[in-house]
C-alpha cells in the first residue's frame, strides 16, 4: 500500500501560501542581509574610486603641459617620487601578488600596502606612464572587503568572496561594465579555468552594480561608450572568418607583447640598484619614448581617440604599437604602478587599424575591436570579461565576433602566463609539459 502524502503536500502549500503575504516570521524574498552586505561594499568602493579618479584627473591636468625634450626631466622625477614612496611606505606588490593572496591567503588582501599604491600609482598615471589605474583600484578596494569580511567574522569562502566582491567593484568603477567586471575579477585569477570560485559570482556582480552606480553619480562616466568606434552590423558570415584572422593577429602580439616584457624584465632584474634608481630609469625611459611618440605617453583612455579618428599610415600604427608594448613593459617591470589592460587595447587598435588599411575592403572597426579583443585574452587570459567589457566600452552591439576573436587569443596564447601566479604555484610545471 502505497503511503498517503497529501498531508504533507496540503501542508507544505499552506506554508508557502502563509510565507509569500508575509504571515511567518521567515524572510519570504530572496533577498537577505548578505545582499545588503554586498551592496554596502560596493557603495564604498565606488566612493572611494570616485574619489581616486578625481584626483588623478588633476593631477593629470598638471603634468599634460609638460611636452617634448622637458619630459627627459619630468618622468625621470616622476619616478623618483615613486621610488622613494616604495622605498619609504614598502612595496604594494603587484596583480600576482593579489593572485597568490585570493588563492594561498584564503582570499586575505593586506590593506597596510594601500597607501604606498595609492600614492605610487596616482603618480605613476598622472606622470604619463602606460599603466591603467584598475589594479590599484582592484588592490585598495579588494583590501578593503577583506577588512569588512574580518569585522563580520568571516571564514573560508565567504571571507573569499567578500574580497573577490571588492574587488570586482573597484575594476567595475573604471570600466563601467558591471558584468564585464565581475567576471574579470574571477577570470584573471587563473590561466585556464575561467570561474573557479563561482560561489563568488553573484556576491561580485550585486557589489559591481552598485559600486558603477556610485562612480557613475560622482564622475559621470560610464553610462556612455568609452570610445565612439563606427557603426557596425553583422550581416555577413564572412566576418567571423574576419574575426577569427584577427584573433589570430592579436593572438601573436600577445606573443610579442610578453617576449619584450620579459626582456625588459631580466634587464631591470640585472640591475643591483636601489628601487628609487630603477623607478627613475624606467622614467627616463619612458620619457624618451613619449619625446618621440607621444601617443605611448598615459595609458590610452583618451589617447585611443586619436587612434580611432586620425589619418595615420600602417607603418606609423605598427611603429606606434611597440611604441606602447615597450613602454608598458618598461612602467611595470621599471616597478611604476598600474594595469595593463586599456594600454593592451590601445595597442590592439593600433594593430588592427594598421591591418586594415593593408588590406582593403576590411571593416576597421570589426579589425580594431578583434584584435583588441585578442590581444587582451592571450595576455590576461579573461576571454569572456574581455568579451563583455569591449562590447560595453565600445557600445558594439554584435559581441560575438568579439567573443571569438577573444577565444582564438586565449587558446593561441603561451602556456606558461604572463602573470605566473595564474599558475597557482607549484600546480603546472607537469601541466606545462603535458
Amino acid at each position: 500500500m502505497l503511503p498517503d502524502n497529501r498531508d504533507r503536500t496540503d501542508q507544505t502549500q499552506r506554508w508557502k501560501f502563509l510565507q509569500l503575504f508575509g504571515l511567518v516570521k521567515r524572510n519570504p524574498l530572496v533577498i537577505s542581509q548578505w545582499v545588503l552586505r554586498w551592496v554596502v561594499v560596493g557603495t564604498v568602493c565606488g566612493l572611494f574610486a570616485g574619489l581616486y579618479w578625481n584626483i588623478l584627473e588633476l593631477i593629470t591636468h598638471q603634468l599634460q603641459r609638460f611636452e617634448g625634450f622637458s619630459l627627459l626631466i619630468v618622468m625621470p622625477l616622476a619616478g623618483l617620487v615613486i621610488g622613494l614612496v616604495i622605498h619609504f611606505f614598502g612595496n604594494p606588490g603587484e596583480i600576482a601578488v593579489i593572485v597568490d593572496n585570493i588563492h594561498f591567503r584564503g582570499g586575505r588582501l593586506d590593506g597596510r600596502k594601500n597607501p604606498a599604491m595609492i600614492l605610487a600609482s596616482l603618480v605613476s598615471i598622472a606622470a604619463g606612464g602606460s599603466a591603467g589605474p584598475e589594479a590599484p583600484l582592484v588592490q585598495v578596494t579588494g583590501s578593503f572587503g577583506t577588512w569588512v569580511g574580518d569585522r563580520l567574522r568571516l571564514q573560508g569562502e565567504d571571507l573569499r568572496s567578500m574580497s573577490l566582491a571588492a574587488m570586482a567593484a573597484g575594476f567595475t568603477a573604471l570600466f563601467g561594465a558591471p558584468l564585464g567586471g565581475a567576471m574579470f575579477a574571477l577570470e584573471i585569477l587563473h590561466h585556464q579555468h575561467i570561474v573557479e570560485y563561482y560561489e563568488a559570482l553573484m556576491p561580485a556582480i550585486v557589489s559591481s552594480c552598485a559600486s558603477y552606480l556610485v562612480f557613475a553619480l560622482i564622475t559621470r562616466l560610464g553610462i556612455a561608450p568609452t570610445w565612439h568606434f563606427p557603426q557596425y552590423r553583422l550581416e555577413n558570415i564572412d566576418d567571423f572568418a574576419v574575426a577569427i584572422l584577427f584573433g589570430i593577429i592579436g593572438a601573436v602580439a600577445g606573443w610579442v607583447f610578453m617576449m619584450i616584457f620579459r626582456g625588459c624584465d631580466q634587464i631591470f632584474a640585472k640591475l643591483t640598484v636601489p628601487v628609487y634608481v630603477r623607478t627613475t630609469l624606467a622614467g627616463l625611459g619612458l620619457g624618451c619614448l613619449a619625446a618621440l611618440l607621444p601617443l605611448t605617453r598615459y595609458f590610452g583612455h583618451e589617447e585611443l581617440d586619436s587612434v580611432l579618428t586620425a589619418s595615420f599610415s600602417a607603418l606609423f600604427l605598427l611603429t606606434l604599437a611597440l611604441g606602447k608594448m615597450a613602454a608598458i613593459s618598461i612602467t611595470v617591470t621599471g616597478g611604476w604602478r598600474g594595469g595593463f589592460i586599456i594600454p593592451l587595447f590601445f595597442t590592439g587598435a593600433c594593430i588592427g587599424k594598421a591591418t586594415a588599411i593593408l588590406i582593403p575592403g576590411l571593416n576597421p572597426a570589426l579589425a580594431m575591436i578583434c584584435t583588441m579583443a585578442a590581444i587582451n585574452a592571450a595576455v590576461t587570459r579573461t576571454p569572456i570579461s574581455t568579451t563583455l567589457l569591449l562590447s560595453k566600452l565600445t557600445n558594439f552591439s554584435p559581441f560575438t565576433p568579439i567573443l571569438f576573436a577573444s577565444l582564438i587569443g586565449f587558446f593561441l596564447a603561451p602556456k606558461v602566463p604572463l602573470i605566473s601566479a595564474q599558475l597557482k604555484a607549484q600546480q603546472t610545471l607537469e601541466e606545462i609539459q603535458s
